[in-house]
C-alpha cells in the first residue's frame, strides 16, 4: 500500500471516529459509512440519504470472527454462510446482539451483517476496529453508485470523505439471507445465487414473506428518472420501440440478455447514463432469471415499478 493510500485510510478512520460520514468502495456498490456504535452519526446517514428511519442498515465487519459480537446466538446456517462467502457479497440477517443500536436496525430485533471483499474496505475496517453501518451512498430509492464519481454527483459535500477504490467489481448489492427464520429466506438476490446458497446450507430456502425488514425489499427502488420497460427478447424490445412516440424525447433499447455478469457490473451506470442523456424510455432486454441474472432482474423490476 502506498504512503498516499495509507494516509487516506488514516484520514478516513479519523473522520469515522469523530462521527463523520465516509463513502467507501465495496465489491458490490459504494457505501455511505458511519460508526455503527455512534447514534448521531447513524442518524446523519438517514438525513443525508433521505432514508426512512425504519429502514434498517447493514453493518460491515472486518472478518467473520466479529459475527458473535453483533449477533445473539447466531444459528448454524448463518455461520455456514459466513464461512463460505465472507468476505464477499453475502449479508446474513440474524437476531441482534444486546449492544446493537435501535437506530441501526430500524427498531427491529434483527441486524444485517456482512464482510466486504474490497481491499480498501477491508483495510479500513481492520484499522477502524469496529462495525460500519453502510447503505448505498446515494439518495434513498435512486440508482446505486458504483464509482466515486457517482457518489460525488449524488451527495456532493454532504459526505465528509470519499474513498476512490475504482469501479465496483460486481455492481449490484449483496444477497441478503434471513437466517432468523426456518427455513432461511432470500430477502434480496445479489452476488451469491440461490442455488449456491442451497448447496452450502444443504437445505431448502423459503419464499420471502412478511413485511419489509431489510434493504432493497421495497417494491420501488434503484429508480432512474426515465421510464423502464422490461422485455425478455430483443424482438419484443424492438416492437415496443416502434410503437413509442420519440418526437419529444428519445427512447433506447439496451440488451442485457447475453452476459449476466456484465449486466450486473454495468447496470447502474447504464441507468445513470440514460438519465444524463435525457432518455425518456429505456427498453431493457433482461438476462435469464438464474445466477446473478436473478439479481439484475430484481433491480430492474424495482426500477421499473410505479413511483
Amino acid at each position: 500500500m502506498t504512503a498516499e493510500r495509507t494516509g487516506e485510510l488514516a484520514r478516513a478512520v479519523e473522520v469515522l471516529r469523530s462521527g463523520g460520514l465516509v463513502a467507501i468502495p465495496t465489491e458490490t456498490v459504494y457505501g455511505l459509512a458511519a460508526d455503527a456504535a455512534n447514534e448521531a452519526a447513524i442518524r446523519r446517514i438517514f438525513a443525508v440519504k433521505g432514508r426512512p428511519a425504519d429502514h434498517p442498515l447493514i453493518v460491515h465487519l472486518a472478518n467473520a470472527a466479529e459475527l458473535d459480537s453483533w449477533a445473539a446466538d447466531p444459528p448454524m446456517v448463518a455461520r455456514r454462510l459466513a464461512e463460505a462467502f465472507w468476505p464477499g457479497p453475502m449479508t446474513v440477517l440474524v437476531r441482534r446482539g444486546p449492544g446493537v443500536l435501535d437506530v441501526v436496525t430500524g427498531g427491529r430485533p434483527t441486524v444485517g451483517l456482512r464482510v466486504p471483499a474490497h481491499p480498501m474496505a477491508a483495510a479500513l475496517l481492520a484499522e477502524f476496529g469496529g462495525g460500519l453501518a453502510a447503505p448505498s451512498a446515494n439518495r434513498f430509492g435512486r440508482v446505486s453508485p458504483t464509482t466515486a464519481e457517482h457518489v460525488l454527483a449524488d451527495l456532493g459535500d454532504e459526505v465528509d470523505l470519499i474513498l476512490d477504490g475504482g469501479p465496483c467489481r460486481i455492481g449490484v448489492e449483496s444477497t441478503i439471507v434471513d437466517c432468523s427464520v426456518d427455513p432461511p429466506q432470500i430477502l434480496r438476490p445479489g452476488g451469491v445465487s440461490a442455488a449456491t446458497i442451497a448447496a452450502v446450507i444443504d437445505g431448502e430456502l423459503g419464499e420471502a414473506d412478511g413485511p419489509s425488514r431489510a434493504s432493497g425489499m421495497l417494491a420501488s427502488h434503484y429508480a432512474p428518472r426515465c421510464r423502464i420497460d422490461l422485455v425478455d427478447t430483443r424482438a419484443a424490445g424492438e416492437s415496443i420501440l416502434i410503437g413509442l412516440d420519440q418526437s419529444a424525447r428519445p427512447a433506447e433499447l439496451v440488451d442485457l440478455g447475453a452476459d449476466a455478469d456484465g449486466a450486473a457490473r454495468d447496470l447502474y451506470q447504464l441507468l445513470r447514463s440514460a438519465d444524463q442523456r435525457g432518455v425518456a424510455t429505456l427498453v431493457v432486454v433482461q438476462p435469464a432469471d438464474d445466477g446473478i441474472g436473478a439479481a439484475v432482474r430484481d433491480r430492474l423490476r424495482k426500477a421499473a415499478a410505479p413511483r
